[in-house]
């Protein structure tokens, strides 16, 4: 790896375009390394827990607008859609804001936490959708996906945009050009003009994560990569991009992030080096915010020393920073505490979900969230009953460097009415790859058969488990075996809009 410094330059000092971090990241993208067999088969993991997610969720609101969305832009050469038979085709852009959506509405598929938060499997839906329309093979994707995944987990380890109150859409929209690149096989200059405008274009606000959180959250990862579609589509016909988007006197990190006298450092792969970042993230066996995953299995194990939920009179969960407020009550936010929240709120307290997880010992992407469940009334006094408090040493392993070390859990305290306390912790989630029972390609396979029981076929279901599984030995042409088709007149459809 190679340490890259980004700083802010004056325009004066005209910034040679070789020293700027978006030619880095470019360079990366171009780079024809080959991708590594352990590389390539969690790839095929992934894609097969996107689709597990986006197949369950289809049906749902905002996947189904976004489709509606989608098929509403036709394009007889284009990319296929979550729940619609391979042969009906969009524009691509279009693919990937309807199936970004239909992946990220569950909250439940791959993750990658370290100085900000990303959900790297939100760069699979553009990357593919761009190689359907175009025509491109297995092997072609798989190396796109390496570039999407190694760029965005790098940005993610160094760059915090969350203290800034900036969605991490930030950082997602430019790796999804980078691997859209490299399966495109561009070169350098078109990549770098790319990735400097799917920047320019994708910093938002973390209000989409704040008070009342709306359907937008699934949105955010589309929209980057429906942007960064766009952004290369544009580039490839030799139009530009601000320059330089990090470095420059009125750049992102100039005004956005740390300011002008910001000094961010963040390796990339050098020329020649295999791209392994996919290998550090890892999937939610749970529908919840990964933060919740370890404290969820927590729960269930703490239940089991417990005789009764109502003798007890206070909870407190010992966390990082992060988890504290982001979805703990450091963040301040009563609707964490309202039972008429939203889902996307609910999943984003983790009192909630400990309440839920502690008396129900399991946990469901659709039952666990139902309305009449949050309005339980011995679930709201035991969601009540239920604090956060950040751990400096849990904030410390949460952020270390050292893979053994690495948390996402807590500690928790258990009060009981008689005096007596329950105290037990858990460091990372049973799936994983440190956990108890760390995920593998059989875990990704029932977990997609169990999310997609009921709404499709079981031929449908082997088909693609087939297809999916021999993805470096797909040919050209051939990448519509990776959608999924819900049986004829099953999928809904949402309220009209201007198309």
């Amino acid at each position: 790896m190679i340490t890259h410094d980004i700083k802010v330059y004056p325009s004066k000092a005209n910034l040679k375009r070789e020293d700027q971090f978006a030619w880095k990241i470019a360079g990366v993208a171009a780079d024809k390394v080959a991708v590594k067999k352990e590389v390539a088969d969690m790839i095929v993991n992934r894609i097969i827990d996107n689709a597990s997610v986006a197949v369950a969720s289809v049906n749902r609101h905002a996947p189904m607008s976004a489709r509606d969305m989608a098929l509403a832009r036709p394009n007889k050469n284009g990319a296929t859609v979550f729940g619609v038979a391979a042969g009906k085709r969009v524009s691509p852009e279009w693919a990937a804001w309807a199936n970004g959506t239909a992946v990220r509405e569950l909250d439940m598929h791959d993750t990658f936490l370290a100085a900000d938060y990303s959900h790297p499997g939100d760069n699979i839906p553009p990357i593919l959708a761009v190689a359907q329309t175009v025509g491109k093979s297995g092997k072609d994707l798989i190396r796109g996906i390496a570039t999407g995944y190694e760029i965005h987990v790098e940005l993610c380890r160094t760059i915090c945009l969350h203290e800034h109150k900036i969605d991490h859409i930030a950082h997602l929209c430019p790796a999804q050009a980078a691997g859209i690149g490299t399966l495109l096989g561009l070169k350098q200059d078109v990549i770098y003009q790319a990735v400097q405008q799917a920047v320019h274009v994708s910093f938002t606000t973390r209000q989409s994560r704040k008070g009342e959180i709306s359907s937008w959250k699934a949105y955010a990862p589309a929209h980057a990569g429906k942007l960064a579609v766009e952004a290369v589509d544009r580039t490839m016909r030799g139009e530009g991009a601000p320059s330089p988007i990090y470095e420059g006197e009125d750049s992102v990190v100039a005004w956005i992030l740390n300011g002008p006298q910001a000094h961010y450092q963040v390796a990339l792969p050098a020329p020649g080096e295999a791209k392994r970042a996919i290998l550090d993230t890892y999937t939610k066996e749970h529908s919840a915010e990964y933060q919740s995953q370890a404290l969820i299995d927590l729960a269930f194990r703490m239940r089991e020393k417990i005789a009764d939920l109502d003798a007890i009179e206070k909870i407190v969960i010992h966390t990082s920073h992060h988890t504290h407020y982001v979805i703990g009550t450091g963040a301040n936010d009563p609707q964490k505490m309202d039972p008429k929240a939203s889902r996307e709120t609910l999943d984003h307290s983790i009192m909630y979900i400990f309440a839920v997880a502690l008396q129900d010992g399991s946990w469901h992407h659709v039952d666990s969230y139902a309305p009449k469940r949050a309005n339980r009334a011995d679930t709201i006094r035991l969601w009540h009953k239920i604090e956060t408090t950040e751990d400096p040493e849990w904030t410390r392993r949460y952020l270390t460097r050292d893979p053994n070390e690495l948390s996402f859990g807590g500690k928790v305290e258990i009060f009981m009415r008689d005096g007596s306390k329950i105290v037990d912790e858990m460091a990372v989630a049973n799936a994983h790859p440190l956990g108890a029972k760390p995920f593998g390609r059989a875990d990704y396979i029932r977990k997609f058969q169990t999310l997609t029981n009921g709404i499709i076929s079981t031929r449908e279901s082997n088909r693609f488990l087939e297809a999916v599984q021999d993805l470096a030995r797909l040919p050209a042409g051939e990448l519509h075996q990776l959608n999924v088709a819900l049986p004829a007149g099953t999928l809904l459809a949402g309220k009209p809009g201007i198309l």
